[in-house]
């Protein structure tokens, strides 16, 4: 079976290889403090800060896994100069019905971060909104109702 690849931007790949960096130097050195620190108090068997300091390596190393797995599978998308809407696009917005504007940067699933603007493309917002040029209506299908989306301006 063929690893599954993980569109991104360069700039998005820049931040999880940063990320990475710190999980491997500095996460690893802080968890290995807390755990040196946890067998000081003696018995480990009801030893509740050893734990969760166990429970905290366990994550950080999950998370080491899956961003190697993401990084080596990565597919850089360089949209540089379009004039569609494609991955790495920022794109403004404007919801027709009450003409409520937002910008959304179109990433990768691997980057998406809703609450700062950065949408997947596998979203259903960044899957209107893909290929679309500046001036169309894109329809959304939401769970409230189809949302109509003007494109204002694709960066």
């Amino acid at each position: 079976m063929a690893a599954k690849q993980f569109k991104m931007t360069a700039a998005g790949k820049a931040e999880l290889e940063k990320e990475l960096d710190y999980l491997k130097t500095e996460g690893r050195i802080d968890i290995a403090e807390k755990l040196k620190v946890a067998r000081s108090y003696g018995d480990l068997s009801e030893n509740s800060e050893y734990d969760e300091a166990k429970s905290e390596q366990a994550k950080i190393e999950a998370r080491i896994s899956e961003l190697e797995y993401q990084l080596d599978n990565a597919v850089i998308i360089d949209t540089a100069g379009s004039d569609t809407v494609s991955m790495g696009s920022k794109v403004t917005v404007v919801r027709t019905k009450d003409n409520v504007e937002a910008t959304y940067e179109i990433v990768g699933f691997a980057q998406s971060d809703p609450s700062n603007g950065k949408i997947s493309d596998e979203s259903p917002v960044g899957m209107a909104l893909m290929g679309a040029k500046k001036g169309e209506v894109v329809v959304v299908e939401a769970p409230i109702g189809n949302l109509e989306l003007e494109i204002k301006e694709i960066n």
